[in-house]
């Protein structure tokens, strides 16, 4: 413990994944204002680690104190989830363990906007409640607009709660960066090969040019937009991503793991669509005759009859040659999801006896 001789120390765990590389971040920033506000020096660490998950799907409090016990010499412990907590049907943002000098902060709750400096204000704020007696004056409050400090008595809790209108649809889109989708995209490269083999037909293919040229744009967003839909529900359904609430208290948590696995996918697969455009776009400029291409459909072109030549053959070759293909490797399917995840933490019955 911190006494006048010896610096403030202050643990910061954080799950693997975004939430460590959030808080790597933030780590100076967040140093360099504990020690203008707390009147000793203060020393920060930190750690990755992936606390297990309750059969009931939260996070199990007593390995939370474990934290503690393998830090005994820490005057707090400040952890970042990627675990997103519901407390009575509201989103959980912060829960402090004031006897166990530990703070538990659920990254997704914070939503998809300036979440570097919620994270820094809201670990800031929990520092100052596990350690009241150790800092001066404060020149501002870190409190967000959004979100409720209640106690729990009697056990000396407290729980920073997100406001119940606008929470869920925060907690929603938090979960959803929390999955990283713009790093899920790479891990379809193979269903991107086998939809840029069938693509690239369209550019060779004259009825593909002149159904191309015949389409309305609504007609052909709508195709594309099909198609990704279609990608998204093959995915979901080959490798088993819908999960399914254990018991009728959990179904309104379900629907967040649900709707941001139905969204990362849209993300991703949006990102492999528009990537096969362009690798499309490129090969028909390149190959089509501006002359030849004209006196095909009878009419002068411009650039958006090629953009929509590589639309439609994108769309063909996702039909033809993604649907059916699945991610990279099956490591890439149980990192995909926070239902993927947490499974992998959860404890098992055998554990549990």
């Amino acid at each position: 413990m911190s006494s006048s001789d010896t610096p403030i120390r202050v643990m910061l765990v954080a799950d693997p994944g975004v939430a460590a590389r959030r808080i790597e971040k933030i780590k100076e920033a967040f140093l360099a204002e504990a020690r203008d506000i707390f009147v000793d020096d203060v020393t920060v660490e930190m750690e990755i680690r992936s606390p297990r998950i309750t059969p009931e799907g939260s996070l199990d409090i007593e390995a939370l104190r474990e934290l503690d016990a393998d830090h005994l010499d820490a005057d707090a412990v400040l952890m970042l989830t990627e675990v997103p907590r519901h407390v009575e049907g509201r989103p959980l943002v912060a829960e402090i363990l004031a006897k166990n000098r530990t703070a538990v902060v659920s990254y997704p709750t914070l939503g998809v906007r300036s979440t570097k400096r919620r994270i820094r204000e809201i670990f800031m704020d929990c520092l100052l409640r596990l350690l009241p007696d150790c800092h001066g004056p404060l020149q501002k409050e870190y409190r967000q607009r959004w979100t409720r400090w209640q106690p729990v008595e009697p056990s000396g809790r407290h729980r920073l709660f997100a406001h119940p209108g606008t929470g869920e649809v925060r907690t929603l889109l938090g979960m959803t960066v929390a999955n990283d989708p713009f790093r899920t995209a790479p891990k379809l490269s193979g269903a991107l090969a086998g939809a840029a083999a069938v693509g690239a037909f369209g550019i060779f293919y004259y009825s593909i040019w002149e159904m191309a040229d015949a389409l309305s744009t609504a007609r052909l967003l709508s195709i594309g937009g099909a198609v990704i839909l279609s990608m998204v529900a093959w995915l979901i359904f080959t490798n088993r991503l819908w999960d399914k609430p254990t018991n009728k208290d959990l179904a309104r948590v379900f629907w967040l793991y649900n709707g941001s696995t139905v969204l990362t996918l849209l993300i991703a697969v949006s990102m492999l669509y528009v990537a096969l455009v362009v690798t499309i776009l490129i090969g028909a400029l390149v190959v089509i005759d501006p002359d030849f291409l004209a006196d095909l459909i009878g009419s002068e072109i411009s650039f958006f009859n090629y953009l929509d030549i590589a639309w439609l053959s994108a769309a063909m070759g996702v039909v033809a040659g993604a649907v059916g293909s699945t991610f990279d490797s099956s490591m890439d399917i149980r990192r995909i999801t926070h239902g993927q995840r947490e499974s992998q933490r959860r404890y098992s019955e055998d554990e549990l006896e």
